[in-house]
């Protein structure tokens, strides 16, 4: 997490160096995207990711405040880990995923806010160390500040309820895709109670554990860009029927836990 908010404070003072969105150029967002790399993953060179990786993500969102995100890890190389970097964001590291033993690392989704249009980049670190990138362009506006519900007290019920779905069948010793839910309102900082008309103190996810019958399954960090409960979806391969147990952590240092019995109540 201290990456995350180095990124964060880094990045603060990199957007309001450059001009305004409206004026903004090609060599604007290479800058900036030079300057990220450096506050990211300082001196190591990010080399081009085709072949590597694909990410997904809609040219227009109908919704900033839900944008939907696919990373899918296409190439042979063994991958540890994937960032997610959406570059004009506020707090432009979204999110810091690395895979465990139980997992299959192919397939990565988010749903993510996106405050302005802006790049997406998605990152893979291989098993060697090596960094791996790929770009989208994404035209979306105000997802940051978009309200979490009606108000707050709304949004904060039932926080930390979790549901798992199997997205496809269950077989030992072969992927099974799986969708997390989970029930937070991951206050940015930005949005506005609609009935106090207050800005809400930021509270968000900041960490996840995923493992399954003891074995880790993936390592979450996250920040301010993730949405208003969070989906994640991920794949895994079970090499017995077990528990799924899930651990998280948010900024008021909250944690939540739940387990989930594969596959007979995973839906």
């Amino acid at each position: 997490m201290k990456r995350l908010f180095l990124a964060l404070v880094l990045c603060a003072g990199l957007l309001t160096s450059l001009p305004a969105r409206a004026e903004e150029t090609e060599a604007d967002r290479a800058a900036r995207w030079h300057d990220l790399q450096q506050a990211i993953f300082g001196d190591k060179q990010l080399q081009d990711g085709q072949g590597i990786l694909q990410l997904e993500a809609p040219v227009r969102a109908l919704d900033a405040a839900l944008v939907p995100i696919t990373i899918t890890l296409t190439g042979a190389k063994p991958i540890t880990g994937v960032y997610l970097v959406i570059d004009d964001n506020p707090s432009p590291l979204a999110a810091h995923v690395i895979f465990g033993p139980a997992a299959d690392p192919h397939l990565l989704k988010l749903r993510v806010r996106v405050n302005q249009y802006t790049q997406m980049h998605a990152v893979a670190e291989t098993a060697d160390g090596q960094l791996y990138e790929v770009m989208k362009f994404v035209k979306a506006a105000g997802g940051c500040s978009a309200p979490a519900g009606s108000d707050d007290a709304a949004a904060l019920k039932d926080i930390g309820r979790m549901k798992l779905r199997l997205l496809s069948d269950f077989a030992l010793g072969k992927p099974v895709q799986a969708q997390l839910m989970i029930r937070h309102p991951n206050f940015n900082g930005m949005q506005m109670d609609q009935v106090t008309r207050q800005y809400t103190p930021a509270h968000f996810i900041q960490s996840a554990d995923v493992s399954y019958n003891g074995q880790l399954v993936f390592h979450l960090d996250s920040d301010i860009s993730l949405s208003t409960d969070p989906v994640i979806g991920f794949d895994f391969v079970p090499q017995d029927k077990g528990l799924m147990k899930v651990d998280l952590r948010d900024s008021e240092n909250m944690t939540f836990d739940h387990s989930f019995e594969i596959p007979e109540h995973a839906s």
